[in-house]
């Protein structure tokens, strides 16, 4: 295999492209068995308020209409539960994530819970899954760490059904004047000290700051999404932009 010559962002540090994806699965390797318990601290409980505007657009019928949901980088279920509960028995749900840990943990909540979801280890870059097979696709705080976002992109648009509904719930660019130096102050100075007393592992948090104020602008993303192929793009900020959630359809 020929390895790329191109770098990209790890954080504020540039790393050899083809280097990312081990350093972002040592990240999340480390953080796993605390990972939900992070998002509750974190975001003071706001990351379940995101989450279900997410699963309301992807709106899972309550009939037992056949409806197939695809959640990206959503190792530990918490999506995917939430579709699994507000969907139908005609909802099913297939979690693919990169990191074993992840899905591990994953795999044990959806057994206690008695969730029947289907949990796969896979590269979103390379989804080993068939043509439009799912009716939505969501990924939730997980597409700033595909080391090439516009192959998950693509990928994601494939395996759609026509008609199909693609949604991303990312952190974002705040745009409310005040607030960006206040979330900049507790970013940098607040989530990773807590991450050290939660998971024992302060540089895991202020990469995953970092990865944030990395990511596109929204308008940049929806551009994105567009050159990947899906249509009728938009995105809704969320909290003073602190989020956003972005829409796109295969059409």
């Amino acid at each position: 295999m020929v390895r790329s010559t191109l770098d990209t962002d790890f954080g504020f540090r540039r790393v050899p492209l083809d280097d990312k994806q081990a350093l972002v699965d040592d990240v999340f390797h480390s953080v796993a068995r605390r990972y939900d318990l992070m998002n509750d601290l974190m975001s003071g409980g706001l990351h379940r308020a995101w989450k279900e505007a997410l699963v309301t657009a992807v709106n899972p019928p309550r009939a037992d209409t056949p409806f197939a949901l695809l959640d990206l980088a959503g190792g530990t279920g918490d999506v995917a539960f939430r579709v699994a509960g507000k969907g139908g028995p005609g909802t099913h749900v297939t979690v693919a994530d990169i990191n074993a840990e992840m899905l591990a943990v994953g795999r044990e909540r959806a057994a206690k819970a008695g969730h029947k979801i289907e949990f796969i280890e896979a590269n979103a870059e390379a989804l080993p899954l068939p043509d439009r097979s799912f009716d939505a696709v969501t990924i939730a705080f997980g597409i700033r760490n595909v080391p090439r976002i516009g192959a998950a992109l693509a990928e994601a648009h494939r395996v759609l059904k026509i008609g199909g509904h693609f949604l991303c719930l990312e952190f974002s660019s705040v745009d409310v004047p005040g607030l960006d130096r206040l979330y900049d102050l507790y970013s940098f100075n607040v989530i990773p000290a807590v991450g050290r007393a939660v998971t024992g592992d302060a540089e895991a948090y202020r990469y995953l700051v970092e990865s944030i104020r990395k990511f596109p602008r929204p308008e940049k993303f929806a551009e994105m999404m567009r050159g990947a192929g899906f249509r009728r793009v938009s995105f809704q900020p969320m909290t003073g932009g602190v989020v956003a959630l972005h829409s796109g359809w295969r059409l």
